[in-house]
């Protein structure tokens, strides 16, 4: 995603993309979109919400995108549904209304959707990555690159003897004697 975000930003003429994130399962449901104070009956911001007006503010110069990155709750997810519909509005429990803007996005970083409703599923686009196709050669590949490309290897040889040693040690195939 920042490899992306980065690439599009770098479009002659495109604006740079912010990317805000959250776990919403970090949080309740109050803390996530807001309540109402029993003591003063002043409304109490959620996180959430708070994240939704600055990133959809008409005076931004970026495109905004708010990333949740965790589990689906069926709470928290079950509340974006104006969000994600036709309407694409934030309604909080306090009767404020949020319109999503044009320079913003909501991305969902999910395991599964177990706790989500079909309802919720169908206003998504869905990008699946199965856990076979991602191992940690690919990882260790981006790692040994950068640290060439910022110098911060030890050895300009480094990542070849690092290479040779897997190929040897790990990648080695099963031989019976």
């Amino acid at each position: 995603m920042n490899t992306l975000t980065e690439s599009l930003g770098n479009i002659p003429g495109e604006k740079r993309i912010q990317i805000t994130k959250m776990n919403p399962k970090s949080i309740t449901g109050q803390q996530m979109y807001g309540v109402m104070n029993n003591v003063t009956s002043e409304w109490v911001p959620g996180i959430y919400s708070e994240i939704w007006k600055r990133c959809n503010d008409k005076k931004n110069k970026h495109i905004s995108w708010i990333n949740c990155d965790g589990p689906v709750d069926a709470i928290w997810i079950e509340n974006l549904n104006t969000v994600l519909d036709d309407n694409k509005i934030l309604t909080l429990a306090n009767a404020e209304r949020i319109p999503m803007s044009d320079n913003c996005k909501m991305t969902f970083e999910v395991e599964n959707l177990d706790n989500a409703s079909p309802a919720t599923v169908s206003r998504c686009g869905i990008i699946f990555v199965s856990p076979t196709d991602l191992s940690w050669e690919p990882l260790f590949d981006t790692w040994s690159k950068d640290r060439v490309q910022n110098k911060t290897t030890v050895h300009s040889e480094e990542t070849e003897w690092v290479n040779q040693m897997i190929a040897k040690y790990i990648d080695k195939p099963n031989t019976v004697n």
